[in-house]
């Protein structure tokens, strides 16, 4: 369509409303009102500014385009029409006449697109139509989308401020979590004449959900556990969290501990949410009969080695994971005898779950050819060299795919 001719009066009265136009639109984005009503006056402007009668606006929200007005007699409702590709297509970088691109009915009452685009990325196409004659030249077209700029600018820059407010939150979160998670972890653990332990935590995630204790009873006995629970984050930290105070709380009042599980399966039940549960190991080691009362909850099975003609023990006896039963369904507390120098190793199923690049898992049968060969290494090296030979046998190297908790403990 050949431009028209406009007189010099007509030009400056454009002018004018133009700038009645950018007026608007800026004192409304000033003014901070919710996007919805930025839409809103951006609608009204135009229609009231520059007489466009017809009015659809397409916006990329998370990667979809949602049509976010839609304006104008006899038109179409275009919230409910998706944008078609023949416009994301054709429409790049310049304004596109719509009877060029064959869409379909509905479109017939609009006239021209124009791409909304910052850093060469299209954020919004403004269509419009029933167009006064007088506004429908290439300068004017190039202001609706320097307005429309604005507007779409304006609105991006609130919800990447958003993004940033509801990340900097995410982060103080998570900084939280971090510190509660270390606040479980003791800081001392036995090294004496009777028994000597270790730990090792890895975690995959910012906010893992393994978890180790060892609390002492009295001057004879102490308590050690390690546990690990299902999903990470946040929600993980916190049943851990009720989890240890829960624990803590039983053994302060000296429940046995056949006790301590069931009360701590009730408390993980009524607590947990989204179908978390608890896998854990409970060890009471008396140093004065040398004897190791255990429940194991669905954990993985502790290495007991004992002296080199009797071999290993594995400690799978005990009940199911904490969390998914009212009340546990059986409850098993076993007792062993722990001969002078044995060696127990307690851990979660990151670090046997380990994959070669055959995809053949490094499992309980690698941690205990390593416990064989490292059976009298210090602890502290034990664990070091343990972790080492699972990275060389990962087929992604350094990374894994779950939290790693080892707890040894070297009985003298």
């Amino acid at each position: 369509m050949p431009e028209p001719t406009i007189s010099i009066e007509k030009k400056l009265f454009l002018r004018e409303r133009e700038l009645g136009a950018l007026l608007e639109i800026t004192q409304a984005i000033n003014h901070d009102p919710t996007e919805d009503s930025l839409y809103k006056i951006f609608q009204f402007t135009l229609l009231g500014q520059l007489n466009i009668r017809r009015l659809v606006l397409y916006v990329l929200e998370e990667g979809q385009w949602q049509c976010v007005v839609s304006f104008g007699a006899d038109l179409a409702d275009f919230r409910q029409v998706p944008l078609p590709e023949a416009i994301i297509n054709a429409c790049t970088s310049a304004s596109c006449p719509i009877p060029s691109l064959n869409l379909g009915k509905e479109w017939k009452q609009l006239e021209t697109v124009i791409p909304v685009a910052q850093n060469g990325e299209v954020l919004a196409y403004v269509l419009i139509g029933n167009v006064n004659m007088d506004y429908v030249s290439e300068e004017a077209t190039k202001f609706l989308e320097t307005l429309s700029n604005i507007l779409i600018g304006a609105i991006e820059n609130r919800r990447l401020g958003r993004q940033r407010v509801a990340a900097a939150a995410i982060r103080k979160e998570i900084e939280i979590a971090q510190e509660v998670q270390t606040m479980l972890f003791p800081r001392h653990l036995p090294n004496n004449e009777y028994v000597a332990v270790h730990a090792s935590y890895v975690p995959h995630t910012a906010i893992g959900g393994d978890y180790y204790d060892v609390v002492p009873i009295d001057d004879d006995r102490f308590l050690f556990c390690v546990a690990d629970v299902s999903g990470k984050g946040v929600p993980a930290s916190l049943l851990m969290s009720n989890f240890q105070a829960g624990l803590r709380t039983l053994l302060r009042q000296q429940a046995d501990l056949a006790t301590v599980v069931a009360e701590l399966n009730n408390l993980i039940y009524r607590n947990a949410v989204s179908e978390k549960f608890i896998t854990a190991f409970f060890g009471l080691y008396n140093r004065t009969t040398r004897t190791l009362q255990y429940v194991n909850a669905g954990h993985n099975s502790p290495i007991m080695l004992l002296d080199e003609a009797e071999g290993f023990q594995l400690l799978a006896d005990g009940t199911t994971m904490l969390g998914i039963f009212d009340e546990l369904p059986f409850l098993n507390v076993q007792t062993v005898p722990v001969p002078p120098r044995s060696l127990l190793l307690t851990y979660t199923d990151g670090l046997t779950e380990v994959f070669d690049k055959e995809g053949e898992e490094y499992g309980e049968e690698g941690v205990l050819r390593f416990l064989q060969r490292s059976r009298y290494v210090p602890l502290a090296k034990l664990h070091k060299e343990l972790l080492k030979e699972i990275k060389c046998f990962n087929a992604d190297g350094n990374h894994f795919a779950d939290d790693i908790t080892i707890l040894s403990c070297r009985f003298k």
